[in-house]
């Protein structure tokens, strides 16, 4: 069997959902919805957003706990994008900093309209070198950036620029597929 590269299992840039650093966080979320319907209804759904600046150069993502995080901003206050179960906090104790911070006490469709108008450009993250990885990388070096980097997706490069996204849950798809085939 062949050695699996990024390039063989990676999502091309145009078959995701993207919408320009100028977009708001609606635009961004129809983008994904519009994304998920139109693609290949045999693979997982996509689970970000790609934000494009003018020259259509990747200049950010926004996932969809980023979504979640915008729409209640009380959060930034309270971690840096962390979870506080990580440190040994109990699930009590976390529970109690949504009455302490008062978290989510407005009508859902308020919070919502609020987000409306938010710029994407305002909750993207920019990509970092660790999220990036060449198409022509094998499986293994993908799988251990992911792993260490606890990423959930990368960024597939081609001659500097970005062309793909290679996502958690189509790696882990190739694992299970060849390990189906190697079931004796």
């Amino acid at each position: 069997m062949k050695e699996l590269l990024v390039k063989d299992i990676m999502v091309p840039i145009d078959e995701y959902a993207t919408v320009s650093d100028g977009a708001t966080l609606f635009d961004a979320v129809s983008a994904l919805e519009r994304a998920q319907e139109e693609f290949d209804r045999n693979h997982y759904a996509h689970r970000a957003i790609l934000i494009l600046d003018k020259d259509k150069n990747l200049v950010g993502k926004i996932s969809q706990l980023d979504v979640l995080r915008a729409l209640e901003p009380k959060y930034t206050e309270m971690q840096s994008g962390t979870g506080f179960s990580r440190y040994g906090f109990t699930k009590k104790f976390i529970q109690s900093m949504m009455d302490q911070y008062r978290l989510w006490d407005s009508p859902l469709k308020d919070i919502c309209l609020q987000a409306v108008d938010m710029k994407v450009s305002d909750i993207m993250t920019a990509p970092t070198e660790g999220e990036k990885i060449e198409e022509g990388a094998t499986l293994g070096l993908a799988i251990h950036l992911l792993v260490m980097g606890q990423h959930q997706s990368l960024l597939v490069m081609k001659e500097g620029k970005i062309v793909g996204i290679l996502r958690l849950t189509d790696v882990f798809a190739a694992i299970f597929h060849t390990m189906k085939e190697c079931e004796v």
